[in-house]
């Protein structure tokens, strides 16, 4: 059984709530749970994790290169800003896929550019939540071959 885990970072945990006409009304407990589901049907282990702290994110990263297959994350605002999860990202030799809800590229001009997309083996963004179960299909992909 191969092993995937989505990061999630800063504000995501406030999906449903805020900025409804760009995110959407579903939560991250919503996508949580279609996620949790993908994996039982397609024999994955799925782990989730939020943190609104880049150092925790950071840290998870880490751990996950000795006990993952495969790294999802959307880091939200730290994609355009964060150094320490970018270096992260690199040390790590799993597939990595870059997701993000909204399209960044039809958002304001900061949003453009990712620190991620570098280190990333994909990305993935603009198609709301099932922009995860889009990563979960790919990273699937990624790994059989």
């Amino acid at each position: 059984m191969e092993k995937i885990i989505i990061v999630n970072g800063p504000n995501l945990n406030l999906l449903g709530e805020r900025e409804k006409k760009q995110y959407g009304t579903f939560t991250l407990k919503d996508i949580e749970n279609e996620c949790k589901n993908y994996g039982k049907k397609n024999n994955l282990a799925i782990t989730l994790y939020q943190s609104n702290i880049e150092g925790e994110l950071v840290e998870k990263i880490q751990e996950s290169r000795k006990n993952q297959n495969g790294l999802i994350i959307n880091a939200g605002g730290y994609t355009h800003t964060s150094v320490a999860i970018h270096d992260a990202l690199k040390i790590i030799k799993i597939p990595i896929i870059e997701l993000h809800i909204s399209n960044i590229y039809n958002r304001e001009e900061f949003r453009h550019k990712s620190l991620i997309s570098k280190v990333a083996t994909g990305v993935i963004c603009g198609f709301g939540s099932s922009g995860y179960v889009m990563a979960l299909d790919a990273m699937k992909y990624y790994l059989k071959k």
